[in-house]
């Protein structure tokens, strides 16, 4: 199974669904004692992180599977993707 996986540098496309959320300062600082340089590491100079999310979009750009969480603690399980991207490809061999 071949698919394209989306890089997102800058947060560009997460900021336009909405994804995409200010590091308070107090977690700016913890950043800071960690060595954490978060600005570099997004390549721009925004404290910004994208929530924890993935969609699956077919080849016609519709969503067909999306998990999301504003807690970026709280990560989409691999099996749950996987199992999801199984149904996609039984749903398109059987059309």
């Amino acid at each position: 199974m071949q698919f394209e996986v989306l890089s997102d540098p800058a947060n560009a496309v997460a900021r336009e669904f909405g994804l995409v959320f200010q590091v308070p300062e107090d977690l700016k600082r913890v950043y800071a004692e960690m060595k954490i340089d978060l600005p570099r590491y997004n390549g721009d100079d925004t404290w910004e992180l994208p929530m924890t999310s993935r969609f699956l979009i077919d080849r016609a750009g519709v969503i067909r599977h999306a998990v999301f969480h504003p807690d970026y603690t709280i990560r989409p399980d691999p099996e749950e993707t996987l199992a999801a991207l199984r149904a996609l490809r039984s749903a398109a061999a059987s059309s």
